[in-house]
């Protein structure tokens, strides 16, 4: 009677094993989901916790500094991730290189320490704010290091090993960070137990690389510098620019002396980036599968990107819709009431969640097929109109004006690679299938609209209001797609 549950041989072999493209995408779906899950709901955890304790002021201090260092974070990488997960899962015999990789982002991590510490003097107004962004600069450039070993394991399709590392240094973060921010409360102190855990975890990984995979070493061959390099640059453009409209507007908040909004508006936004947890896991899991299959047959890359399209589909439109109904639950549930200015930023930007998703299998397609140089221009002229927009709207409208600039950034960014895709690759979108798709989340949106207006009448958790909402959802979702959608494509393309 027990013949049909998993045994434990073959739940270890589906969770740690790749052994079909399916099962290894589903691997490390898991993987991820599960890493990054925990990963974005401690931080998002710890973030609310902060921005109670060390009020909106204090708060906007430590995510201007967050802003600024990440802002010129770009030189530490180069566009290089990418670029390694992309060859590494094309061949897998490149020790040397890996080696000359390590060596190169060791330098490349000093030369942007340097740069901040520069930039930081001609910026920052006081000392504390200062030490508060070298502390973060420092905890981001050991996290940059450790991804050219994440980027390897990307390639081996081996995304446990990272979802292990991230869970365990968030755990760091979280547990010291609580005890920080309840017997020393301030944004230097926050900064330092950033500081220690990347310390801690870059020490692990190199060792855990180092026995477990292959031993360690430094190689200084410059020629393969030189070849990643030349490879990785449009890259490099495309996260300078993709960077900048991601922190321009914390940055010039706290330029201007709107300390106070910056914190209400990354309130809000920190909970829309929390959202965005399955962009990264899902497009993760994706995007080495679709690599090979960008040199093994178009079928079924088509086939896989049509999936990965109606997945990021499937996902926006519930999240847009519920983050509008629930918006002042939401930041009223996680922040005291000085944080009400947050409530309309929140739904202003959770648009931009939604946009997210659906340009991610875009970006993907164009980077497997090798036109990342054609998304350099994309990103460009969204960090161009990201700028400008709140050059223009943070001084009339704040936060208000940030959030608006940033949803019209990504608006444009979405039709650009979308015309980029018809135009440079050979994919085409399912039109009939997004059709589809968008049709049966519509009717889900609504059945959840109206549970969730029904529901609002009452006193009720937020998390359960969530998990209901999104149990309505994918129900009805579900549920069409399986007696709807998929017989009528079956039957279309029969």
């Amino acid at each position: 009677m027990y013949k049909h549950f998993p045994n434990i041989s073959t739940i270890r072999t589906l969770l740690f094993t790749n052994t079909t493209a399916r099962q290894t995408i589903l691997k490390n779906t898991f993987w991820l989901g599960v890493g990054t899950g925990i990963n974005k709901l401690l931080a998002l955890g710890l973030v609310i916790y902060a921005a109670r304790i060390l009020e909106p002021e204090g708060y906007g201090q430590f995510t201007f500094a967050l802003a600024f260092a990440s802002l010129l974070m770009i030189f530490s990488d180069l566009g290089l991730s990418s670029i390694v997960t992309r060859e590494f899962a094309r061949e897998k015999e490149r020790k040397d290189e890996l080696y000359s990789l390590i060596s190169l982002k060791i330098v490349l991590a000093f030369a942007t320490f340097l740069f901040i510490l520069a930039a930081s003097f001609f910026t920052v107004q006081t000392r504390d704010i200062q030490a508060v962004i070298l502390l973060l600069a420092f905890f981001l450039l050991a996290n940059s290091l450790i991804g050219v070993f994440y980027s390897f394991f990307h390639a081996r399709q081996k995304m446990e090993y990272e979802a292990w590392f991230e869970a365990l240094q968030v755990a760091m973060i979280f547990g010291f960070g609580l005890f920080v921010l309840s017997n020393f409360p301030s944004a230097k102190n926050l900064s330092y137990v950033y500081f220690f855990s990347a310390i801690v975890v870059l020490v692990l990984v190199f060792l855990f690389f180092h026995v477990k995979v292959f031993p360690l070493k430094l190689k200084w061959d410059f020629l393969v510098w030189k070849k990643y390099l030349k490879m990785s640059w449009p890259l490099a453009l495309v996260s300078l620019f993709g960077i900048l409209y991601s922190y321009t507007d914390s940055v010039m908040l706290g330029y201007w002396n709107m300390f106070a909004e910056a914190g209400w508006y990354n309130a809000a936004y920190k909970i829309v980036m929390a959202s965005l947890v399955p962009v990264g896991f899902i497009g993760a899991s994706f995007y080495p599968a679709l690599s090979k299959f960008s040199k093994e047959s178009k079928e079924k890359l088509q086939k896989a990107w049509d999936y990965e399209l109606e997945i990021m589909i499937a996902l926006a439109v519930p999240l847009v819709a519920g983050g509008m109904i629930l918006a002042s639950k939401i930041i009223y549930s996680f922040y005291p009431l000085e944080f009400g200015p947050s409530i309309l930023a929140f739904q202003i930007l959770i648009s931009t969640a939604g946009l997210v998703f659906l340009h991610r299998p875009l970006y993907d397609a164009l980077i497997v097929l090798d036109q990342e140089k054609k998304t350099f221009w994309i990103i460009m002229m969204g960090a161009a109109l990201n700028v400008v927009l709140n050059a223009i709207l943070i001084p009339r409208y704040t936060l208000y004006g940030a959030a608006i600039a940033t949803v019209c950034t990504h608006a444009l960014v979405l039709l650009a690679m979308m015309v980029f895709v018809k135009r440079f690759t050979f994919l085409q979108f399912p039109v009939l299938r997004i059709g589809l798709t968008l049709w049966a989340s519509s009717l889900g949106v609504f059945l959840m609209y109206e549970v969730l207006r029904y529901l609002s009448w009452y006193p009720l958790n937020i998390f359960f209001l969530v998990a209901v909402g999104g149990a309505t959802y994918f129900l009805v979702f579900f549920l069409l797609r399986k007696y709807v959608l998929l017989r009528y494509l079956k039957q279309t393309y029969a």
